[in-house]
């Protein structure tokens, strides 16, 4: 019973979320005027965008082989089975909030024939550098546009600003270097208990920690950046292109440093977003920059919005729902179907 108010409490929670943030997104916007602004849009140029995101999903995996290549010295991983996962994994976060991230590492376990746990912890680590990359990034456009971001955020910024990064990194840096101090604590509080226990728990804790080996390798980190950054510039990339698509730019003029600004802007969105891809909180952020900042009239802000997220948006579902299908995954995974045994294997190989 309890479950049961639980699991549907949080999809209440997530629809409320996308109505109030798509609300306040599409406050005061007169319909009338959108329909005429979607009507004059150049949708060359909103198509346009569509491979250099797909090529953006494909480095993403590609830079996840190189997190993989310390742990499986002697396999060749592939990167299109690695592809398939991160897009399989974009395609359920499109319908709810982070599912994608813990299906991800279990289609490519099954694929590869690998440890889930070991593969679900590169997954905290590729976020790790995601946020590193995204504060990076952050740090760099605040130096320029300090008074412009903080109307387009519409907040303040303190010390609980960086509370969140500052735990992540205390975190991943624990779980990396300081194994003897995890271990103490199993032993202390879990050993008494169930030897048994014990055993299984820090087996799964040595694979788990076994993920982590990318950032105890400083000589691959100048080939992480560069993927980072090769990564962060497909991203950005289609907002420049879209740009075009809109009355406002043979005006207006923005450059590529304007769509790395609202590529971060829209990082910080869609990292804080409890909501199914972003929905609703990505909206309303890039609209809010690109009135405040740009003084572009509301309407082409939230149709430039919608587009740009839209785009992304469509690529997710759509190569996502035809790996989807390569892989065999015809609804989604409940959390039994994610069983591991105490030898960390995929113990449940039938078709999802």
């Amino acid at each position: 019973m309890i479950k049961n108010i639980w699991k549907y409490s949080k999809y209440v929670i997530t629809l409320i979320l996308v109505i109030g943030s798509g609300y306040l997104a599409f406050n005061k916007i007169d319909l009338s005027k959108l329909m005429e602004v979607m009507k004059n849009v150049n949708y060359v140029y909103v198509i346009l965008p569509i491979p250099v995101i797909v090529f953006s999903h494909w480095l993403r995996a590609y830079r996840w082989k190189t997190m993989l290549k310390p742990i499986y010295k002697d396999k060749d991983i592939s990167v299109w089975n690695l592809f398939s996962a991160v897009m399989v994994g974009y395609a359920l976060n499109s319908v709810t909030p982070r599912g994608g991230e813990f299906l991800r590492p279990f289609v490519f376990s099954k694929r590869e024939k690998v440890s889930y746990s070991t593969s679900f912890a590169t997954i905290i680590v590729e976020r790790f550098i995601d946020l590193i990359s995204l504060l990076l990034l952050f740090a760099g456009v605040f130096y320029f546009f300090r008074d412009q971001i903080i109307r387009a955020l519409n907040t303040s910024f303190d010390s609980n600003s960086i509370l969140v990064p500052t735990v992540m990194v205390i975190g991943v840096l624990l779980l990396s270097f300081y194994r003897p101090f995890v271990m103490f604590f199993l032993k202390l509080l879990i050993k008494p208990i169930s030897e048994k226990l014990f055993l299984r728990i820090s087996s799964l804790f040595e694979k788990f920690l076994h993920g982590f080996e990318i950032i105890r390798r400083p000589s691959m980190y100048f080939r992480l950046t560069l993927e980072s950054l090769s990564i962060w510039i497909c991203y950005t990339i289609p907002m420049f292109i879209v740009f075009f698509a809109f009355n406002f730019q043979q005006t207006a003029h923005l450059g590529f440093d304007d769509a790395i600004l609202l590529i971060v802007i829209s990082g910080i969105g869609v990292t804080i977003a409890p909501t199914p891809g972003a929905l609703g909180v990505y909206d309303l952020l890039i609209k809010n920059a690109m009135i405040e900042i740009y003084q572009i009239n509301k309407e082409e802000a939230i149709a430039y919005a919608l587009l740009t997220h839209g785009i992304n948006y469509f690529v997710q579902v759509v190569v996502g729902g035809l790996f989807m299908i390569r892989e065999g995954i015809t609804f989604i995974p409940k959390k039994e179907e994610l069983i591991i045994d105490s030898n960390d294997d995929l113990i449940n190989n039938k078709t999802v």
